[in-house]
């Protein structure tokens, strides 16, 4: 593909050659999440700040994750409450000199699906506060409608539970939303699990995929995030190249009339 802007994913104005992000938590180790960061073609990868509990290994953590020379994401994985994520969002705004953010908000530790009223509230503070916010939903086209209505550029609806590896589990809210938000950077967070997911996503029109638990719990985490690069790179081809219109009869590929018989002698 080439490197126009046209093909290229755009987040808030900055551009990126790549349509995969990856996470950098649950990895075998150090060394295999770095190897499998660099093996999937990305250039943004999100980190989390308060899953780093020890300041040795934080420190350790984040040379790492600067050796990539990527794109950081912060996200405030793990909190309850809008308190919550508003401090952690200063807090990484502070640590990674960064204003982007995405935003995770949990209300169901069953499903660990997103809050959607405090995620309303606290994209409308953070926006007010100069973040460029990318927020994890569900695949509520009303709530993403909101959240587009508040300023955001960019949505991450879920394709399933986080870690569920189910894919999408409901292509057709997937596909309204795109089709009602044609003008917003949407990017599939959570729930996917093969590359052929990731794959359909793009095939939908998503802009990208964010990928962490499919990669890093796999059983060889630097060939999978490979496979997903490739798997991204197919949907997006196949978005682009328009697929046939699907029919209800069988129609022969390659047609009788007009064309040459071959004789033998």
């Amino acid at each position: 593909m080439s490197n126009s802007a046209y093909d290229q994913l755009n987040i808030y104005g900055e551009h990126f050659d790549s349509r995969l992000l990856i996470g950098s938590a649950l990895y075998p180790s150090p060394q295999i999440m770095q190897q499998a960061i660099q093996s999937s073609g990305a250039d943004i990868v999100t980190v989390s700040l308060r899953r780093q509990n020890s300041v040795s290994a934080g420190e350790d953590f984040w040379q790492l994750i600067k050796e990539t020379g990527l794109k950081v994401l912060p996200n405030t994985a793990g909190c309850h409450s809008v308190k919550e994520v508003i401090t952690l969002a200063q807090m990484c705004r502070e640590v990674f000199k960064t204003d982007w953010i995405k935003l995770e908000l949990i209300g169901d530790e069953y499903n660990l699906q997103p809050d959607p009223f405090g995620l309303l509230e606290a994209t409308e503070i953070l926006l007010k506060e100069g973040f460029k916010v990318l927020p994890y939903c569900t695949d509520d086209l009303v709530l993403c409608q909101r959240l587009a209505d508040l300023g955001c550029e960019v949505l991450m609806p879920w394709g399933a539970p986080i870690g569920t590896g189910k894919g999408l589990i409901n292509t057709y809210n997937l596909k309204t939303i795109r089709e009602r938000l044609p003008d917003l950077t949407l990017i599939v967070d959570a729930g996917l699990g093969v590359p052929s997911h990731a794959c359909a996503a793009l095939e939908l029109g998503y802009d990208a995929v964010l990928l962490n638990s499919a990669v890093a719990g796999a059983g060889d985490p630097v060939r999978m995030a490979k496979a997903f690069s490739h798997a991204v790179e197919a949907g997006r081809m196949g978005y682009v190249a328009k697929a046939m219109p699907e029919k209800e009869v069988a129609a022969p590929s390659t047609p009788t009339m007009g064309m040459p018989f071959w004789h033998q002698n």
